[in-house]
């Protein structure tokens, strides 16, 4: 069933790619806007999706991946 207009919030959100150590990279991270800013920037994204992805190698019984790089999808390149 379809949702009605606007129930979803806007920018609840901010999405990453990651790139891991073995070149494999995962799309549209969610990481929950409200952990974000500040002086920190987007650091605290890093352990908010390592976090994630020690959950889901606990659960799959497969180690984690070490994670290369992080960036915001949408952000402009420097």
């Amino acid at each position: 069933m379809a949702k009605k207009p606007g129930t979803n919030p806007k920018g609840e959100f901010a999405f990453f790619n990651v790139v891991y150590e073995d070149g494999s990279q995962r799309s549209n991270r969610r990481v929950p806007t409200e952990l974000l800013g500040g002086l920190d920037g987007d650091e605290p994204a890093r352990s908010f999706i390592m976090e994630q992805d020690r959950e889901i190698a606990e659960k799959s019984g497969r180690p984690a991946l070490e994670i290369k790089k992080i960036e915001r999808v949408g952000a402009k390149k420097k």
